[in-house]
C-alpha cells in the first residue's frame, strides 16, 4: 500500500497535498470530503480535477432518476394491477 508521502504532486486535487485522486476511490472520497468541509472555490476545483482524471465523476449532473415501469403504468393511467381491485364487489 502506497503510503501518502510516495503519491506524486500532481495526483492531489489541490496544493498543499490535499485531496488525493490517484484512482477512482480516492477521488471519490476526495469529491465527498470536500462538500463536507471545502469552500465554494475548493469545491470547483476538485470537481474539475477529477472530471478531468476521471470522465464522468466529478461532474455535477445528477444521476438519471428511476422509476420503475409499475409506476410509469400507474401514472399514465394504464393498467398497474393485474387485478383490479377498484372493480371487485
Amino acid at each position: 500500500k502506497a503510503t501518502r508521502a510516495a503519491i506524486p504532486s500532481t495526483k492531489f486535487a489541490l496544493p498543499g497535498r490535499r485531496y488525493p485522486i490517484e484512482n477512482r476511490s480516492h477521488a471519490a472520497n476526495a469529491l465527498s470530503r470536500v462538500s463536507q468541509f471545502g469552500t465554494p472555490a475548493e469545491k470547483a476545483t476538485v470537481r474539475r480535477k477529477v472530471a478531468a482524471a476521471y470522465p464522468g465523476m466529478g461532474d455535477s449532473t445528477p444521476p438519471r432518476k428511476r422509476t420503475s415501469n409499475f409506476r410509469n403504468r400507474a401514472k399514465s393511467g394504464g393498467e398497474a394491477y393485474a387485478y383490479d381491485f377498484r372493480k371487485a364487489k
